[in-house]
C-alpha cells in the first residue's frame, strides 16, 4: 500500500530578503527543510508528500517548488495565491504547468486571512479554477462551511479539499468537534473531499486517541474512503510517522483494507491528478 502524506510544511527563516507575514508565528523556532522532511518520510515509509507552503511565509511558493523540482515524485505543491494580484488572472490558465504544482491552497483560518474570502474577493477565481481543472485545498473552520457548500454547488466540476476536518488550532476533543455537522453536510457534494490530517493536535487523550474514533467514523460515513485523505502536518505533530500511520492502519477498526488503500494515498493522488 502506497502512503502519501496530504500535508507537510517546509519554510525558511524570517529575513529581510524573505520576510514573513507581519506578526506571523511558525510551528517551531527553526526552519524545516525539504531534506529534513524526506528523512522523516524515509524513516516512516512514506512514498510521497504534498507540500503546503505555510501562512507565515506569505504568498510565496518558491521553497516548495524548488523542493518538488529537486525531488520529483517525492514532493508536489499546492500553491498559495493573493486573490488581489493583477497577475493571477494571467497565471491561472498555466498554473499546473509549473513543474511540481498541483493546485491552490487557501489559508482562511484567521480573521485577517479570511476577510478577502468573506468579502467575495476570491469569487472571480472559481470559474477559472473550474475551467482549468485546478483543485483547491481550503483551511477554513466549521462556521464557514456553508460558504464552501454554496461555491461547490455553483461549480460542480471544481474539486475542493477541506483541511484538518475544519478544526480550530488550540481546541481539543468535544470542543474541537462541536461543529462537525457543518463539515459533514458537505459530504453530499461529490466535488468536496476532506483531509483527516493533524488529528493528534486536536485531542488531549493519549495515543492512540480512542475518542477520535467516533468522529472519524462519521467522517467516513459522510465522505467515504475515496474522499478522506490521511495526512500529518508533521512539523507540529507530537507523534512520529509510524504512529501516525498506525493510528489508521491498526487503531481504526472500522476501516477495511480497501478503505485504507484510498485513505492512505491513492485517494489524494487521484483527486489531485498527481500521476
Amino acid at each position: 500500500m502506497e502512503i502519501v502524506d496530504s500535508q507537510v510544511h517546509i519554510w525558511g527563516p524570517d529575513t529581510p530578503e524573505r520576510p514573513w507575514r507581519a506578526a506571523a508565528h511558525a510551528q517551531r523556532d527553526t526552519p524545516v527543510t525539504a531534506e529534513e522532511v524526506l528523512g522523516w518520510m524515509d524513516e516512516g515509509g512514506i512514498s510521497a508528500a504534498i507540500i503546503v507552503p505555510p501562512s507565515w511565509e506569505g504568498d510565496r511558493n518558491d521553497l516548495a517548488l524548488a523542493a518538488a523540482r529537486k525531488y520529483p515524485g517525492r514532493f508536489a505543491v499546492m500553491g498559495r495565491v493573493d486573490p488581489d494580484s493583477p497577475a493571477l488572472r494571467e497565471r491561472l490558465p498555466n498554473w499546473r504547468g509549473e513543474p511540481g504544482m498541483l493546485g491552490l491552497r487557501l489559508a482562511l483560518h484567521t480573521r485577517e486571512l479570511r476577510q478577502p474570502f468573506v468579502e467575495g474577493r476570491y469569487d472571480w477565481m472559481w470559474e477559472e479554477t473550474e475551467r482549468h481543472a485546478i483543485p483547491v485545498m481550503v483551511l477554513i473552520h466549521h462556521p464557514y462551511m456553508h460558504m464552501i457548500d454554496a461555491i461547490a454547488a455553483k461549480h460542480p466540476r471544481q474539486r475542493f479539499v477541506i483541511d484538518h476536518l475544519g478544526l480550530v488550532n488550540g481546541e481539543k476533543d468535544a470542543l474541537a468537534f462541536r461543529g462537525l455537522d457543518n463539515l459533514l453536510a458537505l459530504g453530499k457534494r461529490a466535488n468536496v473531499a476532506v483531509k483527516s490530517s493533524a488529528l493528534r493536535c486536536y485531542t488531549d487523550e493519549k495515543y492512540p486517541y480512542p475518542g477520535l474514533q467516533a468522529y472519524l467514523k462519521r467522517v467516513h460515513d459522510a465522505f467515504g474512503a475515496r474522499r478522506m485523505f490521511w495526512g500529518t502536518d508533521q512539523s507540529r505533530s507530537p507523534i512520529g510517522y509510524r504512529q501516525g500511520i498506525e493510528l489508521f492502519t491498526r487503531h481504526t477498526p472500522f476501516l477495511r483494507e480497501d478503505d485504507l488503500e484510498w485513505i492512505m494515498g491513492r485517494g489524494v493522488r487521484e483527486w489531485l491528478d498527481w500521476k
